[in-house]
């Protein structure tokens, strides 16, 4: 079962997040406390993570490709790292052409149209099946920041400038996986998705520590002409459906209707009837994200199919202004090699 971001998460702290905050302290003593137990494993090849310091969405998945595509443009061999959110595989597993996200994830998909990717939960067992993988060479985990298994050479941090880091308390009183002064230590760069002021203090606080903060931001891929042709329903099952359709509306769509569900939501057959039928009343086109349509079955007769057929995916990537952040790769993909 997948929840929704809890509303107190991202407001001003309140009687919710104030009763919960002990809970919080807690949990960010365990998580401390685990990570001490684990002994890291040091792979031979270079670990570029890219991760949060919130749960739920922040852009890390999309991020994560375009930090490959860098590597790519470099030279470099990527291969993927995932947990495989959502799936059943434990792994680690390389994924194969035909596998579904019920199998190995959403996201993991993604990720496996643009590079060889690996699923495993235990990260430092995945890291060693990669390093037995010809032409690969630099691994880029997609989340696993705060995973203790693998040591990184580099972490990235994405961040949405819009949302930041919410009340800036930990789960469950806020976003926060673990005290955010103990996760900007282990950070190498922040990468801000977007030019909201509302993370300015969050910013400041850590290019005070001397780090680089890399900006970003998103885009839709290709020409996005094609979402004014028709009055837009969009539909959504990520940590944050209302940030994917303000995109819709900022390219052009008319949205007449939006339904929002849990992150990796599984639809049923109900549901999917349901957006049909309205997409059809009102001569409607229905637009989702990469991650939910990827998760809708391929033709075998029935609504959820049906859905898949009818939507269309709104495709985005992750841009860089600069060439900065491609040169902090290479210098850390060298000093690796020099230490080998």
């Amino acid at each position: 079962m997948h929840l929704r971001t809890p509303f107190w998460w991202y407001r001003k702290r309140g009687a919710i997040a104030s009763a919960l905050k002990p809970l919080g302290a807690l949990y960010g003593r365990m998580a401390e406390g685990k990570a001490a137990r684990v002994t890291p494993y040091r792979s031979r090849l270079p670990v570029i993570c890219i991760g949060n310091f919130t749960a739920g969405g922040g852009g890390k998945t999309p991020t994560a490709i375009a930090v490959a595509e860098l590597l790519k443009q470099a030279g470099e061999k990527p291969c993927f790292l995932t947990r495989g959110y959502g799936g059943k595989r434990e792994g680690p597993v390389l994924v194969e052409t035909g596998q579904t996200a019920a199998e190995i994830g959403d996201e993991t998909l993604l990720l496996a149209a643009r590079a060889p990717t690996v699923v495993s939960a235990d990260r430092a067992a995945g890291a060693k099946l990669i390093e037995t993988l010809a032409d690969v060479s630099v691994i880029v985990m997609d989340d696993g920041f705060q995973n203790p298994q693998l040591i990184k050479d580099l972490s990235l941090i994405a961040v949405d400038s819009a949302a930041g880091v919410g009340n800036g308390l930990v789960m469950p009183a806020g976003p926060l996986r673990a005290p955010l002064a103990q996760q900007m230590a282990a950070a190498g760069a922040l990468i801000l998705i977007g030019d909201s002021g509302r993370s300015a203090p969050l910013v400041k606080d850590f290019e005070a520590t001397g780090k680089t903060v890399f900006k970003a931001r998103m885009t839709i891929r290709g020409e996005g002409r094609w979402l004014g042709v028709l009055p837009v329903i969009g539909f959504a099952g990520i940590a944050n459906p209302k940030k994917f359709f303000a995109t819709l509306s900022q390219n052009g769509a008319r949205l007449v209707a939006t339904r929002s569900f849990p992150d990796h939501h599984a639809y049923s057959e109900r549901q999917a009837a349901r957006l049909l039928k309205q997409a059809s009343r009102g001569n409607a086109m229905l637009v989702t994200t990469e991650k939910d349509w990827v998760r809708l079955p391929e033709d075998d007769g029935t609504s959820l199919s049906e859905l898949k057929f009818r939507s269309r995916p709104l495709p985005i990537a992750i841009e860089f202004p600069d060439s900065a952040l491609a040169r902090l790769l290479v210098e850390t993909i060298g000093k690796k090699k020099q230490e080998s």
